[in-house]
């Protein structure tokens, strides 16, 4: 897979696969994420770990309706390139923890419906995400359920993401790392 730029929609829609080893992917070359694990709805668990994701702009729902996700570590991800994580998480009600603690987002300009319907999510992971070029963000938190604790860089991460949880009438517990 070392050549191979866009891996959108790659197991879209695998509603019986329950477990993948992608461990020898290359995904160096890899632009586009868009909807890669999509509706997968009977994976409990994904090691991305091995995945190079510097030159990825896209993951746009990249887990979307992959409900069967319990937790997902992605603290290996280098996403400074990546401009749109909206619905990136978008309806994974089984998702209790999620590890995003590598995330850059200093690129991304979109977050809209990320965490939608993530009713399971307690802890998230987010310490070193900068919120300063996200303009769209709507519906980021819906669905979620209150009291869940997020940890972030600084105070104005803090303040963007209370007002976030604030949008969808959610509270939480959001310290500074």
């Amino acid at each position: 897979t070392s050549n191979v730029t866009n891996m959108s929609g790659m197991f879209a829609g695998c509603g019986a696969l329950t477990s993948l080893n992608l461990s020898s992917f290359d995904t160096s070359n890899v632009s586009n994420m868009y909807v890669m694990f999509s509706n997968c709805i009977a994976l409990t668990s994904l090691d991305l770990s091995t995945f190079d994701t510097s030159s990825v702009t896209s993951m746009y729902g990249m887990f979307s309706g992959c409900s069967g996700l319990t937790s997902l570590d992605l603290s290996t991800f280098d996403t400074g390139s990546v401009t749109d994580m909206s619905y990136m998480f978008y309806n994974c009600p089984s998702l209790t923890t999620l590890n995003l603690s590598s995330f850059d987002t200093s690129s991304v300009t979109d977050m809209s419906y990320m965490f939608y319907n993530c009713s399971a999510l307690t802890s998230l992971d987010f310490r070193l995400a900068d919120f300063t070029t996200v303009t769209q963000y709507s519906y980021m938190f819906t669905g979620i359920t209150n009291g869940i604790t997020i940890t972030v860089l600084d105070s104005a991460a803090q303040t963007f993401i209370n007002a976030r949880l604030n949008d969808a009438g959610k509270t939480g517990n959001v310290t500074i790392y």
